[in-house]
């Protein structure tokens, strides 16, 4: 009964995300979407601004930094199995992309600093990520995430290119963040 519980609660979840929530025009319906991971074309794709927060590491972040670049942004726990199933295929895309002008960004919610840092050493994570302990800093990124893990894709105009909806694999993501960052910019 637990089971069937959890299981319908991630489904309520799952179709929030997809169809929008809180009276806020969905972005993602004007988009393709195939086996929760959705693209979409450049004249619907939103933008993402006024993103800033403090990083695990220390220092600063601005999404402003990273315009004119391919930015992934992973939403991740370190309570999160599959968040731990994926980091070995986004560190493996980050290496694989970053000398195309692709950056990545992890967004770790509802965590302890420690425990995050934890998964880092753990995971080897080599690219940055924002503490964002109450999902305030993941909610400018896109009013409708609130899926663990999931990875956006911005194109470098810093608009949502990309959502994965669920964990991700090397095979899935890097062909994505490829085809993005071939795009003209414009």
């Amino acid at each position: 009964m637990r089971r069937l519980a959890a299981v319908a609660i991630a489904a309520v979840t799952t179709a929030g995300v997809l169809s929008g929530c809180g009276g806020e025009e969905n972005w993602a319906k004007k988009c393709t979407t195939t086996n929760l991971v959705v693209e979409c074309a450049p004249e619907n794709r939103p933008l993402v601004a006024d993103v800033t927060g403090e990083l695990l590491s220390g220092g600063t972040y601005d999404i402003e930094n990273d315009r004119g670049k391919v930015v992934v942004v992973n939403f991740w726990g370190s309570w999160c199995a599959p968040c731990r199933a994926e980091a070995d295929d986004l560190e493996n895309t980050y290496q694989a992309t970053k000398a195309g002008n692709v950056t990545f960004l992890g967004v770790n919610t509802r965590d302890s600093r420690d425990a995050a840092r934890a998964f880092e050493r753990a995971y080897r994570v080599t690219y940055d990520s924002l503490y964002d302990s109450d999902s305030t800093v993941g909610a400018k990124f896109d009013v409708t995430q609130n899926a663990i893990p999931s990875t956006l894709i911005l194109d470098r105009q810093g608009r949502i290119a990309a959502a994965i909806r669920k964990s991700t694999t090397e095979g899935e993501l890097k062909p994505l963040v490829e085809k993005i960052a071939a795009e003209a910019t414009g």
